[in-house]
């Protein structure tokens, strides 16, 4: 589900002091679509999202369960 910013992944990101370049580059994505997918304009594959958990060290799920919270307050 697409359309609001995850601030969540935003603030992981920030805290380790990476920009976006940097994480796209890590998991082998574009930054612009590493863009997207932080702005909520985008929905990042399984692997996209595990890759990008293991790269800023959270649970891949975090993805599921976000996703999950937004269904709910829909």
């Amino acid at each position: 589900m697409a359309g609001m910013t995850r601030i969540w992944l935003q603030k992981i990101r920030k805290h380790k002091k990476l920009t976006h370049l940097q994480i796209a580059t890590m998991v082998g994505i574009k930054r612009q679509y590493y863009g997207m997918i932080e702005s909520g304009r985008g929905n990042p594959s399984v692997e996209v999202a595990k890759k990008i958990a293991g790269a800023l060290e959270f649970e891949w799920t975090l993805f599921l369960n976000m996703e999950a919270m937004k269904r709910c307050m829909r």
